[in-house]
């Protein structure tokens, strides 16, 4: 499970290239609250999703379509944002990096943690009491996800001093919009 979780969680998906984003975007230290609530809101879907949440949307499609829409629109709008940061100039840039409740809540609608935290709920329980598996994939996912978040925060805050230049931050801030959107497509997969 353990691999399973930090392949699923490592590769590219609206976290990572949000993370990565940030970090060149307001640094490493602006972008703390968010990487801490990415592990946190992850470990809490994985906990819900021990605790029957995935039977939830399996049982109700109406459910589960509204939730694809709004996770869409949610992520598109995102991208859009992340696009015209790099289209203004870095010191005419007044965006700001998501908060600890932002980073908790966009879980919800992330399609891709949707995905692993489902799976690992399904294919690597153990037996346990439901309360005490939603606490190991709590716990499993949090912890991952923490190393996972730092990686990819201080990635990007190592690129910030390569992005100086306004086009290479164009470029940059373009193609991390465009894998930011390109990730809707997991949603209706």
């Amino acid at each position: 499970m353990f691999l399973f979780v930090l392949a699923g969680l490592f590769s590219p998906g609206p976290n990572v290239v949000m993370l990565t984003a940030s970090g060149a975007r307001f640094g490493f230290r602006a972008t703390v609250p968010h990487l801490l609530g990415v592990p946190f809101g992850t470990g809490m879907l994985a906990a819900g999703s021990a605790l029957g949440l995935s039977t939830l949307l399996l049982t109700l499609p109406a459910l589960k379509l509204l939730f694809q829409i709004g996770a869409a629109l949610w992520i598109l709008w995102l991208a859009w944002q992340t696009a015209l940061a790099g289209r203004t100039e870095r010191t005419q840039d007044h965006g700001c990096p998501f908060t600890f409740r932002q980073a908790v809540l966009f879980q919800a609608v992330n399609p891709k943690v949707w995905a692993i935290t489902l799976a690992a709920s399904a294919g690597f329980g153990i037996g346990l009491a439901p309360h005490q598996e939603a606490l190991r994939l709590f716990v499993v996912f949090a912890g991952i996800n923490l190393g996972v978040c730092l990686f990819w925060t201080t990635l990007g805050h190592l690129l910030s001093d390569f992005l100086r230049s306004e086009n290479v931050w164009r470029a940059f801030m373009t193609l991390m919009a465009a894998l930011m959107a390109s990730t809707v497509i997991l949603i209706f997969a």
